[in-house]
Order: structure tokens, then C-alpha cells, then sequence
């Protein structure tokens, strides 16, 4: 034990005496943050441009996770800085706790659905695909309504591109494993698998721009590499199609000016002023995680990346654009118990809010930043302050082994760190000793429940906002008013012709407010 503790002892000893603690440190950030508070001013104008930032995953432990990592327990990360924050209630239509899909259903489309349904309302039952195919089951997305009202859209993710976030912006399935034809039953011999929506159906085939991987469910009989394998947890398509030469095909038949890029060179060196669509495809499956992703010219690019470029193509429409942007390897990470890797990919996300924020005006772009389901990750113990969030916590009182600060409530069997032992003539569960690599990406928390993967969480997700109407977030809302929070602020769909009337009688209730006080 004794290599092991003498390093975290230098470790705490030299955090408590580098940290200040003196009255004049603790009054000067809260009267900072009274300042700011003090300047907020609520943004009435039209949303010209939204960006909507989904950390897949990252719930409210996670973010906090994320601002030790990055900068310590006082540290604000970019979106911790926007004047507005709200909660977000993430139960879906049949479950206390969501999955991806209808979570993000509720996001996009503005109703709750069914777990494991995309783009569809609440009468479809799951792999039920007659119930799907009803044109009043299925529902508009915000990247529908956006290209209604003249505007462009697309989206951003480090997952499949008919993964289950991003599957409800242009797709409706009664089942989110349906990306490909491989994986759908004979019943459902009826329905079009969410790629071949993709590419050939409304609003998929009008999407600007479509970044993020997935080659192996757009293109038959996809090979794979060392650097970049076939992922086994998703369909291979098999029936002869190539929808990535169907894009291309599509957009030189209509005559759009369109490029298509796989890799970190081509992405950089695309023509921006004669590209109106952009289809970018780094991946057979996921994108690789941004620790161990290849940075050179035939590597995959980090989320930041694909924003630049997607901000670089969108932004040209002068009527704006919508932008979802997924940080889908939070999620990816969580459900194997990888702690720091899922930490340092939300992280990665706050990069990409970061850019978007010094490259878009907040007079005229919304930005949002939130969270589809949470994650069973917690923050244990009595650690010392400006220790590492990876380290461990304590020695536990009760079997005098250590803990670590970061835990699960459920995992897969790499989280299972116990052994049976006998003491006292009888038999007991032992917790494992954590051991010297808990810094690692590849380590594994513990985690109390045993699962096949560590399952989500079902607490509230945070919403930050900045820019026109990003008020609107501002206390405990239902998942699925983001849908018409966004749709309000940017006068799409329903509230096309409705903002400048509801902005006028919030202004008279101002109005009102003040005369009735200055009477008083």
C-alpha cells in the first residue's frame, strides 16, 4: 500500500497549499458572478441560426466531472458561462428511464415517444412498422421545419449517422436498429431502413450537411481495417446498394453543388464557396474516441472540426440555418465504464461549443446545450480539493480498502470488482483494492449492479442557452419543449407567424408590471 499512498499524499499535500481558501477569494467570485448576473438582459429578437449541442449521455455528474477535469472544482466551463440554464425532465412515453432514440425524439420533434422509435409519436409501438408507415404518426423535425421557413440544416455527429440522436432529424422507424436492411425482420418488409431515408427521402436528401460516420450501413459489403473495423453492434448492409454514390448522383442530377469527404485532408481542403452540401463519412461505425483518433491527413476529425465546417457551409443561407451537433462517444464510453474516456470526450463536446461560440453572434444565433438522458455515474467520498477526479476518494472505514471518486450504479462485467472470500467462517463479498491505473482511459469504475453494459440514468438533464429568446429556458421543463422553445425563438413551423405577437404581450406584462409598482 505504501507506494500507492505516498504519491496521492504529495498529490493532496500540494493541492491544499497551491488553493486559496481566504475570505477575499470566496467573496470576489460571488460578487463576480453578481456582476453578471446583474447585466443580463433578455434577447427579444428572431433566432436567424440555432445550434443544438446534445452531449449523448452527459448528465449533470458528468458536467461537473467535465469542469474538475478541465480546470478544477471552480473552474466554468464555455456553456456554464450562457445567462440561462434550465432542467429537463428526460422520461420518455412508456419508461421512467429513456433511451436515445425517444429522448431524442422529444428533442427534435416536440412530443414524447416510445423507447427504441424514431421520429414518430407515441401510437407506434416498438418494430411496430405498419403504425409507422401512418403519415399522422410521423412527426416534423426541427431540420424539417428549418428548410420550410428557407433555411438551411444539417447535422453533426462522432457516432453512426443513422444512430439513434441523430436517426429522428430526418428518419421515421418504429425500431432504431433498422438502420440498414440486415437487421429488419420479414414484418417489417414494408418499411425503408433509416439510411436509405437518409439519402433518399424528405428532408434527408435536403440536409446541407451530414458529418459523422456509418459507412458500413450506406454502403454494401463495407470492409474493414486495422484503423477503422466493421462495428459488430450494427447491420452491414448487404443488398447491393451504394447510397453514398446515390447522394453523389442525386445532388449532380439536380444540379447542386455538393462535395464528399472521408478523412482529415479532404475535410480541411473542401471547397467552401462552391459546396452547398457536404457529406462527410469518417467511419464504417462510430468515429474513433478524440484520445486515440488518428490526427494526421487520412485520420478521422475531432467534433470541432466537424463544426468548423459545418458552421463554414451552413452560415451562407442568408436566411440561417439549424445545426445538431452530437457528442455521441460520452454515451459510448459511460456504457463501458470508462470513466476518463467519457469524461474526456464531453470535454472534446465543450471544445466544439467553444468554436461555435467565437464563430456565431449572439444577437442573431441561439445556441443551446443540453443532454438526452443521464448516466448512473457518481462523485463519491470526501476527496480533497484540486485532487484528480480519477484518483481515489478514501479509505473506506468499513473494509479499510480504497474507493475510487468516480463510480457507477450499474456496469458491465469489467465494473464487477469484487471476489468471494471466507472470513470468520463465513462466506463474503470482498471489494477489490483499485490500484495504481485508475488515471487510465482504459480503466473501468466500479459499479454496484452488474449488467451486460452500464445502463442510463433517469435523473434531469441541465439546458444552457445564449442568444435571441435563450430565456425561454429557466426552470424544470419537459425534454420535448426544447422542440418548441427553438421553434419559437427562430419563428419555424407553428410559430411562424406567432413571436411577434407573443414578444408584444410580454412586453405589455412589463409594461403593466412597472406601472402597477410605480402606483404602489
Amino acid at each position: 500500500m505504501f507506494p500507492r499512498i505516498l504519491p496521492v499524499f504529495f498529490v493532496i499535500y500540494a493541492a491544499k497549499c497551491t488553493l486559496r481558501t481566504d475570505q477575499q477569494f470566496w467573496t470576489e467570485l460571488a460578487e463576480n458572478e453578481l456582476a453578471e448576473a446583474l447585466q443580463v438582459k433578455w434577447n427579444l429578437g428572431v433566432a436567424k441560426n440555432v445550434i443544438l449541442f446534445v452531449g449523448d449521455g452527459m448528465g449533470p455528474n458528468t458536467v461537473t466531472a467535465t469542469r474538475i477535469y478541465k480546470g478544477g472544482e471552480s473552474h466554468r466551463l464555455v456553456y456554464e458561462k450562457f445567462p440561462h440554464v434550465g432542467l429537463l425532465k428526460t422520461y420518455s412515453a412508456n419508461k421512467m428511464v429513456p433511451d436515445s432514440s425517444c429522448s431524442a425524439t422529444a428533442l427534435f420533434c416536440g412530443v414524447k415517444a416510445n423507447q427504441e422509435t424514431i421520429g414518430v409519436d407515441a401510437s407506434v409501438k416498438h418494430k411496430d412498422c405498419s403504425a409507422s408507415l401512418r403519415p399522422e404518426a410521423r412527426l416534423k423535425s426541427l431540420a424539417s421545419i428549418a428548410l420550410k421557413a428557407g433555411k438551411s440544416a444539417g447535422f453533426v455527429t462522432t457516432m453512426r449517422v443513422t444512430h439513434a440522436t441523430p436517426g429522428p432529424i430526418y428518419a421515421h422507424s418504429a425500431d432504431r436498429k433498422w438502420e440498414c436492411e440486415d437487421k429488419m425482420p420479414a414484418s417489417a418488409a414494408a418499411c425503408k431502413d433509416i439510411a436509405r431515408q437518409l439519402v433518399e427521402d424528405w428532408p434527408g436528401k435536403d440536409l446541407q450537411v451530414i458529418l459523422g460516420g456509418g459507412r458500413q450501413v450506406l454502403v454494401s459489403n463495407s470492409t474493414g481495417t486495422k484503423e477503422d473495423p466493421l462495428d459488430t453492434w450494427s447491420c452491414i448492409r448487404k443488398d447491393g446498394k451504394d447510397l453514398i454514390k446515390e447522394y453523389q448522383k442525386d445532388k449532380h442530377d439536380r444540379g447542386l453543388r455538393y462535395s464528399y469527404v472521408s478523412n482529415n485532408k479532404q475535410l480541411k481542403g473542401f471547397d467552401v464557396d462552391q459546396t452547398d452540401y457536404l457529406l462527410g463519412i469518417f467511419a464504417n461505425g462510430h468515429l474513433k474516441y478524440e484520445h486515440e483518433r488518428n490526427k494526421g491527413p487520412e485520420g478521422m476529425p475531432s467534433i470541432s472540426d466537424m463544426v468548423e465546417a459545418a458552421i463554414k457551409v451552413l452560415r451562407k443561407n442568408k436566411n440561417g440555418y439549424f445545426l445538431m451537433v452530437e457528442g455521441g462517444n460520452v454515451d459510448m464510453a459511460h456504457h463501458r465504464g470508462w470513466a476518463k474516456r467519457a469524461i474526456d470526450e464531453s470535454a472534446a463536446l465543450e471544445g466544439a461549443v467553444r468554436l461555435a461560440a467565437a464563430h456565431t453572434d449572439p444577437r442573431d444565433t441561439l445556441l443551446v446545450v443540453t443532454s438526452d438522458h443521464t448516466h448512473t455515474l457518481s462523485i463519491n467520498g470526501y476527496p480533497y480539493r484540486g485532487t484528480d477526479i480519477f484518483d481515489i476518494a478514501q479509505t473506506s472505514k468499513y473494509d479499510n480498502v480504497n474507493y475510487t471518486t468516480l463510480s457507477y450504479g450499474t456496469g458491465g462485467p469489467g465494473s464487477m470488482k469484487y471476489s468471494v472470500k471466507t472470513e470468520h467462517n463465513r462466506t463474503v463479498a470482498a471489494r477489490e483494492d483499485p490500484g495504481v491505473n485508475t488515471d487510465s482511459f482504459d480503466y473501468q469504475q466500479i459499479a454496484a449492479i452488474t449488467l451486460d453494459e452500464n445502463s442510463h440514468g433517469g435523473g434531469d438533464v441541465v439546458v444552457y442557452a445564449r442568444g435571441p429568446h435563450a430565456h425561454l429556458f429557466h426552470n424544470v421543463h419537459e425534454q420535448h419543449y426544447v422542440y418548441h422553445a427553438i421553434s419559437y425563438a427562430a419563428k419555424m413551423g407553428a410559430y411562424s407567424g406567432t413571436s411577434a405577437i407573443y414578444t408584444n404581450i410580454s412586453l405589455l406584462a412589463i409594461a403593466a408590471w412597472v406601472a402597477i409598482c410605480i402606483m404602489k
